[in-house]
């Protein structure tokens, strides 16, 4: 047994697919399914069921994954602290990034963190908040940009900056010319939504059932430009992330409206592992984005 077999064991608890655990993992899905075997050779015990198509563990091999976690976790640590003993800004660091945050705020901050910290050597990551919580926890990242939620709590949170959510609706609709929209006007309104999985999706249903609106039930968007294209075909409004609608103004048939009393916002935070010894290193990081990005949303 390696730690490669653990890593191994890990992904596929993760993915629940040998193919996908494998890519994830940089190797061939035969030379993953292969390396399950012999662990299971070598410690006597059946860690999955094979009398399906689907992944699914048996109850020993629950527990050990729970078990290599912690031994992915520990040697995480050990390699932070063989990294620590260099320059604080030096080295690999692993950032994952959900995908209603990345593609607008990376652009922004990636020229600030390579100008600002030219040793380090960044890997960017995107998937959702479980996905990039799980592994996070597993060592496979070092530290994660995302909106706070209940499931980044047990994680060291940096608050980077709070992030206003816009409706979106078409250019032909009646509130196109409005300057700002109550956020009670929503009610008995139908909104589009991201699919289930994205966090924005909570946070936008939060405000949006608080006022009395409801989900188109019939639709759910793999992804904000998706959204984006049927709010542009009248398909109905949703509530849109600020960093996305920068410099959009009126593309493709859309208009972008402040909404008031309250005014919805999410917290995008950068979170890591408690007890870290590059806690620095991440608390640089998370500083210089904040400064990146204050300006952008601020409009100076």
């Amino acid at each position: 047994m390696n730690i490669r077999d653990l890593e191994y064991l890990v992904s596929l608890a993760e993915f629940k697919h040998f193919r996908r655990a494998a890519d994830a993992c940089n190797v061939s899905q035969p030379t993953l399914s292969g390396q399950i075997r012999k662990l299971e050779d070598e410690l006597g015990i059946t860690l999955l069921e094979r009398t399906s198509r689907k992944v699914l563990f048996t109850q020993s091999g629950l527990l050990l994954v729970e078990q290599a976690k912690q031994v992915l976790r520990e040697v995480k640590l050990l390699k932070e602290m063989a990294s620590n003993q260099g320059k604080d800004m030096t080295g690999p660091l692993h950032i994952g990034v959900i995908p209603t945050v990345g593609p607008y705020l990376l652009p922004y901050i990636m020229p600030v963190l390579k100008e600002e910290f030219p040793e380090l050597e960044l890997f960017l990551y995107e998937a959702q908040t479980n996905q990039l919580v799980d592994q996070l926890e597993t060592g496979r990242l070092d530290c994660a940009i995302l909106a706070a939620v209940a499931e980044t709590e047990p994680f060291i949170q940096v608050p980077l900056f709070n992030e206003k959510m816009l409706v979106a609706v078409s250019e032909t609709h009646s509130w196109a010319k409005e300057k700002n929209i109550p956020l009670d006007h929503l009610k008995g309104m139908e909104v589009l939504m991201l699919d289930d999985g994205h966090c924005l999706r909570d946070q936008a249903l939060g405000y949006c059932f608080a006022a009395g609106a409801r989900e188109n039930a019939h639709f759910q968007a793999t992804s904000l430009e998706m959204l984006r294209n049927m709010i542009a075909a009248n398909a109905g409004i949703t509530l849109m992330p600020e960093l996305a609608v920068l410099n959009e103004g009126q593309r493709q048939g859309v208009k972008y409206i402040p909404c008031v009393d309250p005014e919805p916002q999410r917290t995008i935070t950068l979170i890591y592992r408690p007890g870290s010894p590059l806690r620095a290193r991440y608390e640089r990081v998370a500083s210089a984005v904040k400064k990146a990005v204050k300006p952008i949303l601020e409009g100076d």
